[in-house]
């Protein structure tokens, strides 16, 4: 067998009521999706690290987590891997005529390729209920899916002026949240949550008319902070000390040393 198909049979092995990987076992839809959103993203590191090793693993492991979820699905007679695999073949080649209609066009640009999908797609979902702000926009990571949301809203200028205006949301939304936040440590928790996404949505729309991303704006935020940690912990173990035990004037005072290192 190929192997591919080895793969296969390694995850129908692991998902055997009758012998196979209690773990696995007990998975549902709904207990491995924080693993696909794991690996995705762990796959999206090696490729901007441009790292070919880690490429291929981490793409394995956004394999298995296909293959996980068609078995869980056979396994209650929903649907199938070769199911997936027909639906997605079949797509594949109705949106794209120019390669596989008997009259192929080879001369197409990349951009007149992107409109004709964009148009067999609005085919496809025609006479489906439709949104000027549309649910589908949910389809991607938090903050990535607040800046769509801004961009269709100003599309119909449902939007701020400038982003003067939206410091100004972002301010109330930062008062909104301290509110919530009384002295003595007791808070109500939804209540806060609520804020709390008040406040980064505002933040998001402050990005965007700033002209940022703010999912790869806080993606850079985080290698920022990474790198700094990282430095710190070297200048540290250099002076013999072990971060772990440290407290917290060390700490900042190692910190402020990474930072300066870094500059």
């Amino acid at each position: 067998m190929t192997e591919l198909q080895r793969c296969i049979e390694v995850v129908k092995r692991l998902r055997d009521p009758a012998g196979g990987c209690p773990w696995d076992l007990e998975q549902t839809h709904q207990s491995l999706l924080k693993y696909l959103l794991e690996e995705s993203y762990e796959y999206i590191e090696a490729v901007e690290q441009d790292d070919a090793v880690h490429m291929r693993e981490e793409l394995g492991d956004v394999l298995l987590q296909v293959l996980l979820h068609a078995r869980i699905a056979e396994q209650g007679q929903r649907f199938t891997l070769e199911d997936v695999a027909r639906e997605l073949a079949d797509k594949l080649v109705r949106r794209h005529p120019h390669v596989f209609a008997p009259q192929a066009e080879a001369d197409l640009t990349a951009e007149e390729v992107r409109t004709r999908w964009e148009a067999q797609k609005k085919i496809e979902k025609a006479g489906r209920p439709t949104s000027k702000i549309p649910d589908k926009l949910m389809h991607h990571p938090a903050l990535k899916t607040a800046l769509l949301i801004g961009e269709a809203s100003a599309k119909i200028a449902f939007d701020w002026t400038d982003h003067r205006q939206v410091a100004s949301k972002v301010e109330e939304e930062w008062q909104e949240l301290k509110d919530e936040l009384p002295p003595g440590g007791h808070f109500n928790k939804a209540r806060v949550a609520e804020e709390m996404g008040d406040l980064l949505f505002s933040v998001a729309q402050l990005a965007r008319h700033l002209g940022l991303d703010p999912e790869e704006t806080l993606r850079q935020g985080n290698r920022k902070f990474l790198r700094r940690f990282h430095t710190l912990e070297k200048l540290a173990a250099t002076d013999g000390a072990d971060v772990g035990v440290l407290d917290a004037a060390a700490m900042e005072r190692y910190w402020a040393r990474a930072k300066e290192q870094l500059k």
